[in-house]
């Protein structure tokens, strides 16, 4: 019997972008796993748990909790916003930007953060996971071994995350009704 998700092989062996840079070996096992109907069970069982932050209030709350734990000499957020525009346009999950506005003599900068509207159905781990990465760029502005310390202080599972929520991201893309299947 075939699952009620048909995978097209074409689109199994499509370059997978959101997993490029992992090695070929792991690659193949997520389209293996992605072709045999697998990969969406395992990460709805693994990540089971929703959120209920679809507000912007509550995420502007969400995002501060995190914020006030590990980051609480960092620069106050003058807003945080779900983005539906995000994923599209920049092709970014999520955004961290500074702007700037004179004030007298002062110039100000004003963080903001943008995350974009999926997250609001996505795993309540992968919100967390995207919330820490913008963080982390109050302090480091670059992708480098810092960055990524620091968000491996603020979760300590940040790597494995940010290969599950690529990988549920390669799913969405590929398999969207696979992906939106509950436990």
């Amino acid at each position: 019997m075939s699952a009620p998700w048909p995978v097209q092989g074409a689109a199994v062996a499509a370059p997978l972008k959101y997993l490029a840079g992992y090695p070929p070996e792991l690659l193949s096992q997520v389209r293996a796993a992605i072709a045999a109907g697998r990969l969406g069970p395992a990460l709805a069982q693994r990540y089971p748990e929703r959120h209920e932050v679809r507000s912007e209030r509550a995420l502007y709350d969400y995002v501060s909790a995190i914020k006030s734990e590990f980051l609480r000499q960092a620069e106050p957020l003058a807003k945080v916003a779900w983005d539906p525009k995000l994923h599209v346009i920049r092709n970014a999950l999520g955004t961290h930007t500074a702007v700037s506005r004179v004030q007298g003599g002062k110039l100000k900068a004003k963080r903001e953060i943008r995350i974009a509207a999926l997250f609001k159905e996505a795993p309540a781990a992968f919100l967390r996971m995207i919330v820490v990465h913008e963080l982390a760029h109050l302090r480091q502005r670059e992708h480098d071994r810092a960055f990524y310390a620091l968000c491996c202080h603020m979760e300590p599972a940040y790597h494995q995350l940010e290969f599950d929520l690529r990988a549920w991201l390669t799913l969405r893309e590929l398999a969207p009704d696979e992906a939106a299947r509950p436990a």
